[in-house]
């Protein structure tokens, strides 16, 4: 122990004024406004995973990683983290409650069997969820369940259900579901039904990018600074804008990891090694953060830094973000520590109804202990241009998103020398 403190006071610790002044004259609002604009171009055509466009994102990316002089997975696919996903989707849906039938609109099929066909003498469980409950926990206490179940849900929960629905409709087979959920948006308890579901199966190829910087002193312990570059893609037209572009959501996110992997490359004073990644995927589902959680050791694993929409100012204002899944771990009190004494500050998460900590790409490894946590400054209860065509750079706050991107780095700065490590995620943190 003496030893590893000898070499962090040695190698990695500077005056607080120091890191400001580099942080400062590495990370500049330039920057930051023209990888934003390359992000979020037209020509990127929303960066859809699957798409040529996110392919374009992706070239940008792994362009930047090298120019930033990365090192590699030492693959012959560079930057690139390739893989194929085995998808099984609902191809019809016939379902009848008392005998009326059901839109598969309000319908959730979660399975990776063939067919489902079930009646009220089959052995699936029923479950209801009512108003006034917290749909999020009890969507996946349903997903756990060690056998079929079909889940009600009230009415009362429309608008969040078709925006589950847009990511969870589709099965994917890297992490294999214990068994068939079907959720179904209906008030009131039948006395009857009958599911006849066919599913068909399809196969896509997509990929992470993930860039390294190894450790000074401690090469084997790692901290990952994240975000998605992948998001919707093109839709119907609004007032002649077909595209969503996703500034904010996530090439904000995705801009700050590669300035953050140019400030540490230019400081070359990090004692753990970093691990930049850009993950694919997010939008349909968390793909991407769910590959990568396969391909690490979770337990080398000190820290996880994953960034979701800073281009808008929070709920406090300038200079100010935070931290979900806040109390599970005491990576956001570090964090919080190490920018005291300047203009930054960093606050648990505001809108804890809204279950940020389990829908961003954080939970794939919090599930396996990490303490993982996103980093945000969107106002969930008021942003009028998330999933929205408007959502371009135009409504960003450029200074703004610099000025963040700042504080993360020297909020990290005591965990990235290996003075800091967070405690780990007890199993029951994502049980809630």
């Amino acid at each position: 122990m003496k030893y590893r403190l000898l070499l962090i006071l040695l190698t990695c610790c500077y005056p607080v004024a120091l890191q400001a002044q580099r942080a400062k004259r590495l990370i500049r609002p330039r920057d930051v406004s023209r990888i934003e604009k390359v992000l979020a171009d037209d020509r990127m055509q929303g960066r859809r995973t699957f798409t040529p466009g996110l392919e374009r994102a992706s070239r940008f990316i792994e362009n930047q990683f090298g120019v930033i002089g990365l090192d590699t997975l030492k693959t012959d696919k560079g930057y690139s983290q390739p893989f194929t996903l085995s998808f099984i989707e609902p191809k019809s849906i016939d379902l009848t409650l008392d005998q009326i039938p059901v839109p598969s609109k309000d319908v959730i099929v979660r399975s990776l069997q063939p067919r489902l066909d079930w009646t009220n003498k089959d052995s699936c469980e029923l479950m209801i969820i009512g108003p006034g409950e917290d749909l999020f926990a009890r969507m996946r206490t349903a997903l756990r369940a060690s056998q079929n179940t079909l889940v009600l849900v009230d009415s009362s929960y429309k608008e969040r259900f078709y925006e589950v629905r847009k990511s969870l409709n589709t099965n994917n087979t890297i992490n294999p579901l214990p068994n068939s959920t079907l959720f179904i948006l209906h008030s009131g308890r039948p006395q009857k039904f009958a599911v006849h579901i066919a599913n068909h199966r399809r196969e896509e190829s997509t990929h992470n990018i993930v860039g390294i910087l190894p450790g000074k002193i401690f090469p084997g312990e790692f901290v990952i600074f994240s975000a998605h570059y992948d998001h919707l893609g093109i839709g119907k037209p609004i007032k002649g804008d077909s595209i969503y572009n996703g500034a904010n959501d996530d090439a904000s996110g995705t801009t700050a990891v590669l300035e953050l992997a140019k400030y540490y490359k230019a400081a070359g004073n990090n004692a753990r090694t970093l691990i930049f990644v850009a993950f694919t995927g997010e939008e349909e589902g968390g793909y991407g953060s769910n590959y990568f959680a396969t391909r690490i050791n979770a337990d080398s694993i000190v820290a996880m830094s994953n960034i979701e929409m800073i281009g808008t100012k929070s709920k406090w204002g300038s200079n100010s973000a935070y931290i979900t899944g806040f109390d599970k771990t005491d990576f956001g009190k570090i964090i919080q520590k190490a920018v005291q004494g300047t203009p930054y500050r960093f606050y648990p998460d505001p809108y804890p109804s809204q279950q940020l900590f389990y829908r961003s790409d954080n939970a794939s490894l919090a599930k396996l202990g990490v303490p993982a946590h996103t980093i945000s400054t969107s106002k969930m209860d008021n942003e009028p241009y998330y999933h929205q065509v408007t959502d371009d750079i135009n409504t960003l706050d450029i200074n703004n998103m610099t000025a963040i991107i700042r504080a993360i780095a020297q909020g990290m700065t005591g965990i990235v020398a290996g003075k800091e490590t967070p405690s780990r995620l007890a199993p029951q943190s994502l049980k809630r």
